[in-house]
């Protein structure tokens, strides 16, 4: 009888060497490596309508604001990944170019793919972050954002958004209405979110 053969596991310092030589992005989650797909124009309208409302809210002070190419680093949890968009606050990751283990906030745009994915287990590690004060969770098809705060307790606080209202991103003194993420998605095949 053939048994399978063992899985090797890289370390994070392998997992690193060999990601920057590969033209795939992958994401690491204790050990194993997963390939990271491409996404379709909605969840990349959002993505880069909430960089672009963070980056101009941001600029001239200490926070950065990160999308797609950046890696977060969840240290308690060995792993990374790579969250549609990240904001960092603390000097200690102006030290790493490839990666970020500090992040006030995350933000995952949902497609069917990985919303469980992004939901649990990825939410999971994220919540060993002590500097994560907020888990943007963004419906790419229907606008539907839910925001999770941690509050001074340390408990994790669900926040819905639906259309029509003021999403709240309190960790960086932000409130901004939900259309306002999904100027230009496409949700009918006819009329965009924003234009009339």
């Amino acid at each position: 009888m053939n048994l399978p053969q063992p899985v090797e596991k890289f370390t994070p310092e392998a997992y690193l060497e060999w990601e920057m030589a590969n033209e795939i992005k992958h994401e690491y989650l204790d050990g194993e490596v997963f390939a990271m797909s491409g996404a379709k124009d909605s969840h990349v309208t959002v993505s880069g309508n909430l960089f672009i409302l963070l980056r101009n809210h941001l600029r001239g002070g200490p926070c950065r604001v990160y999308m797609v190419d950046m890696k977060a680093r969840v240290e308690a949890a060995n792993c990374f990944f790579y969250p549609d968009v990240l904001v960092t606050c603390d000097s200690r990751d102006r030290a790493s170019d490839y990666y970020k283990s500090h992040p006030v906030f995350i933000a995952e745009v949902l497609s069917a793919s990985t919303a469980a994915f992004d939901r649990g287990r990825k939410f999971s590690a994220y919540r060993q972050l002590d500097s994560l004060r907020e888990y943007l969770l963004i419906d790419a098809d229907t606008p539907s954002v839910d925001c999770f705060r941690r509050d001074d307790s340390g408990h994790w606080v669900l926040y819905p958004y639906e259309a029509g209202s003021m999403v709240e991103l309190a960790s960086m003194g932000l409130s901004l209405p939900i259309e306002a993420l999904y100027e230009d998605v496409d949700f009918d095949g006819g009329n965009q979110a924003g234009t009339e």
